[in-house]
């Protein structure tokens, strides 16, 4: 227990948490790369998509134009209304002349029918296509994909005027040119492949920006954050290097002021501290030589006591009783100056605790008013002056301010290797508000306890005497009324040596 108002030199650290996946460095990674690879592939994705409609649209104009103009050429040799020969002479013609393009073409007129390359029909196209083709003089085309394979189709209806052949009236000859557009896929496949693959450098070289500005970022942050370790270590003079005019360096700048800051208070609370511990153990020293004498004088005036009568026999007493009190108020000051000079030490001894326990009692006449319930065979290393002090200041206070009955229990703890003590009451218990602070030095309980002869520092001295063989003391109320006192001690201290 850290006495009340007392600064330690070095604050007792916390066990630093694991790095989660979820850190900064995660983080700034994970958006960096998430932000390159929207923007590669938004980036991509438009290219694509322009280069693609900018590689077929010129496609499908120089595929439209080349189809007219040799339909326009082919046609004039042909008569108003051509025969099965004119037409397969036509198609043949076409077929011929653009066979490096590999034109597949059919030609229908009525119901006669003529195709290239084995095409007989029409049944592979739309018959939105098909019914614009004969329905309106212009030239109509659509892409059409067939598994891997993608081709245009040109629809163009032949017009004339009077007796020659004009782009106004139908004229009932309509001409399907089907082209596979494999350069224009190939084409397209490298787009795609060319976007991949820069995507991938684009991911990379992100991920590489976003480790090194982590880099940077992390490197003040990690540096703060050791500070600050080590400030929570006690180390006040801990100062970080301010570098740059951004954030991060206001950020170390008021790291530096409020340390500043901090180190100058602790040192003054410090320097308080230490003048009051002084002070309040000078004055208990330099008490301790008047006090014995006025113990002296009052044991005879307590021997005199019987004999004196009225006002003298009560000054007698309240002088008596007030010098006890006075007494054992220094006796405790002193002791907690002990404590918080660092200067208690444990005398370690191998005891049977119930014997302990038990004589403690005996020393003190309480054997007729304690319950006992302490097995023998328990034993462990204490201090056997301190651990009279703590069961003394338990059982003591039980008795003065508890109900009866008051017991006494040792048993062995459940969880680990040591040993659980118990004093508890039947009395009114303890007021809620109180149970954080029993434990503090000079805190009572109530307006009754405030007017005892008890000085604040039993519990106080108690919990320290606890503390220093590395266990803990809890106060609790009863279910059925009265308060509990539980005392957990180990074995054997940790860390703890008779001293030689």
């Amino acid at each position: 227990m850290t006495p009340q108002g007392h600064i330690p030199k070095t604050a007792p650290r916390k066990r630093s948490r694991p790095r989660s996946l979820g850190g900064l460095r995660a983080r700034l990674l994970f958006s960096f790369v998430l932000v390159a690879a929207l923007s590669a592939l938004g980036t991509g994705a438009l290219t694509f998509q322009q280069a693609r409609t900018g590689v077929l649209q010129q496609s499908q104009d120089t595929v439209v134009n080349q189809f007219r103009q040799s339909v326009d050429a082919a046609v004039l040799e042909l008569p108003s209304a051509p025969g099965q020969e004119e037409l397969d002479s036509l198609v043949a013609r076409l077929a011929r002349e653009h066979q490096t393009q590999q034109w597949n073409v059919l030609a229908t007129y009525g119901d006669l029918r003529a195709a290239s390359s084995g095409l007989a029909s029409v049944d592979g196209l739309t018959s939105e296509l098909r019914a614009s083709v004969e329905t309106r003089p212009v030239a109509v085309f659509q892409r059409v994909r067939t598994g891997n394979h993608s081709s245009l189709v040109v629809g163009l209806p032949v017009t004339y005027s009077g007796d020659g052949y004009t782009a106004r009236t139908l004229s009932g000859l309509t001409l399907y040119l089907i082209v596979p557009q494999k350069s224009e896929q190939a084409y397209v496949d490298a787009l795609v492949t060319a976007v991949e693959r820069a995507t991938l450098p684009a991911l990379g070289l992100a991920a590489l920006l976003a480790l090194l500005l982590a880099r940077g970022v992390l490197r003040p942050v990690r540096a703060l954050s050791k500070a600050t370790r080590r400030m929570a270590d006690g180390h006040f003079d801990v100062r970080l290097s301010v570098e740059g005019t951004d954030e991060l360096a206001d950020l170390a700048q008021a790291f530096n002021d409020t340390a500043a800051a901090l180190e100058e208070s602790i040192t003054e609370l410090r320097r308080m501290e230490a003048g009051a511990r002084r002070f309040a153990a000078d004055i208990s020293h330099e008490l301790r030589t008047p006090l014995a004498a006025m113990t002296a004088v009052t044991d005879v005036l307590a021997e005199e006591t019987p004999g004196l009568v009225g006002d003298t026999a009560d000054a007698v007493r309240l002088i008596t009783e007030e010098t006890l009190r006075l007494a054992r108020l220094v006796d405790d000051l002193m002791e907690i100056s002990r404590f918080d000079a660092h200067a208690a030490e444990l005398n370690l001894d191998d005891l049977d605790l119930a014997e302990s326990l038990r004589r403690t009692l005996a020393i003190r006449g309480w054997p007729d008013d304690v319950r006992t319930d302490l097995p023998d065979g328990i034993r462990a290393r204490v201090d056997p002056r301190r651990l009279d002090v703590v069961v003394a200041n338990l059982v003591g206070n039980a008795l003065r301010h508890g109900g009866q009955p008051v017991t006494l229990t040792l048993r062995r703890a459940a969880d680990e290797p040591g040993v659980l003590i118990e004093v508890s009451d039947h009395g009114p218990g303890i007021p809620e508000s109180a149970l954080p602070h029993l434990f503090e030095r000079f805190y009572k309980a109530g307006p009754a306890r405030s007017r005892s002869e008890s000085s604040g520092l039993g519990l106080a001295i108690t919990a320290e005497n606890v503390h220093l063989h590395g266990g803990h003391i809890h106060a609790a109320n009863r279910p059925g009324g009265g308060a509990v006192f539980t005392v957990e001690l180990p074995l054997r201290p940790h860390g703890k040596e008779d001293p030689t």
